[in-house]
C-alpha cells in the first residue's frame, strides 16, 4: 500500500469522524431538519469562499462540463437532505437509517451497469458492511402508508448519495477539491434555500447556542466530513469511499453516549468491527484491481 493511499485512509477516517457528529449535534440542534441542512452548507460556502475566490479563483474556469457536473453533485446532495430528513417524521429511525445507508450499493450496482467489473470482494465486503449497520439499527418495517412513504424516502436518500459520490469521483480527476467543493456546496446550498422557503422550515430566529451548534455542525460534517471526502475520493474511488461512510452509524451512536449520555445500543461495537471489516475486504478488492 503506498504513501498516498495511507494518507487518503487517515484523511477518510477524518472525514468519518466528522460526518459521525452529524447525526448527534442535529439531535441537540433546536431548528427544523431542513433549515440545517441549508446553514451547514451555506455556512461552508461562506467559510470557503476567500479561499475559492482569491486563492483557487482560475480553477472555477474549470469548463462546462465540469461545472455542470459538480452542479449535478450538488443537486443530488441537496435531494439526498431533502428525502432523508422528512423520512425520519414518517418512519422509524432505525429503518430510516438502515435504508438511507444502501448508498454503497447502489455505487457498486452503477459502476457495474457502466462496465466496470467490481472483484467478488468488493460485492462481499459491500453486503458485510451493510450487514453491519443493520445489525446496529435493526429491521422493523411497518406496512402503515406513512411507513412505506419514509421507507421509500430513505431509499431515494441513499440513492441520491450514491450519485453524489459517483459524479465526483469523475469530476475530481481533473478539478480541485476546492473548486469542486465549491460548486457543489453553493448548488446545494441554493437548492435547499428554495426547498425551505417552500416548505415554511425558519431559517432565522435561533438562540446563540443554536447557531454555535450550527458553526460546529459546519466545521465538522461538512468541512471535514464531506470536504475530505470529496478529496479522497479521487484517490480510493467511489466503492472504498461510500463503504466508508456506513462507519457514521456506529460512530454516530458512540459520540452521542460520550456526548448525550445516551447508552449506545448493545450491537454498536460488534457493528462497529461488522463495519470495518466489510471495508477492509471492499479495500483489498479494490487494491487487488488496481495491481
Amino acid at each position: 500500500m503506498g504513501t498516498a493511499v495511507r494518507v487518503d485512509l487517515l484523511l477518510l477516517a477524518v472525514a468519518v469522524g466528522g460526518i459521525a457528529f452529524s447525526a448527534p449535534l442535529i439531535a441537540a440542534t433546536a431548528a427544523p431538519a431542513l433549515a440545517i441542512a441549508f446553514w451547514r452548507n451555506a455556512m461552508a460556502v461562506g467559510a470557503l469562499s476567500p479561499l475559492a475566490l482569491i486563492r483557487h479563483r482560475t480553477e472555477l474556469g474549470m469548463g462546462r462540463k465540469a461545472l455542470l457536473l459538480s452542479a449535478a453533485a450538488g443537486a443530488l446532495l441537496a435531494l439526498h437532505f431533502g428525502l432523508w430528513l422528512p423520512s425520519l417524521h414518517l418512519t422509524s429511525v432505525a429503518s430510516s437509517t438502515a435504508l438511507v445507508t444502501t448508498t454503497p450499493i447502489w455505487t457498486t450496482l452503477v459502476l457495474r451497469l457502466r462496465g466496470h467489473r467490481r472483484p467478488a470482494l468488493v460485492w462481499a465486503g459491500t453486503a458485510l458492511a451493510f450487514l453491519g449497520v443493520v445489525l446496529l439499527t435493526g429491521v422493523d418495517l411497518s406496512l402503515s402508508p406513512l411507513a412505506l412513504a419514509g421507507d421509500a424516502l430513505a431509499l431515494g436518500g441513499g440513492m441520491a448519495a450514491a450519485g453524489y459520490v459517483l459524479i465526483g469521483s469523475v469530476v475530481r480527476r481533473d478539478v480541485s477539491t476546492t473548486a469542486y467543493t465549491y460548486v457543489c456546496y453553493t448548488t446545494t446550498a441554493v437548492l435547499l434555500l428554495v426547498t425551505c422557503l417552500l416548505s415554511g422550515s425558519a431559517l432565522v430566529g435561533y438562540s446563540g447556542v443554536t447557531w454555535l451548534k450550527l458553526a460546529v455542525l459546519t466545521g465538522c460534517a461538512q468541512l471535514l466530513g464531506h470536504s475530505l471526502i470529496n478529496r479522497v475520493v479521487r484517490g480510493l474511488g467511489p466503492s472504498v469511499t461510500s463503504t466508508a461512510i456506513l462507519l457514521e452509524a456506529p460512530g454516530a451512536a458512540l459520540i452521542a453516549a460520550l456526548w448525550l449520555g445516551q447508552n449506545p445500543p448493545s450491537a454498536a461495537y460488534p457493528a462497529l468491527l461488522v463495519i470495518l471489516a466489510g471495508l477492509a475486504l471492499v479495500i483489498m478488492g479494490d487494491r487487488r484491481r488496481a495491481e
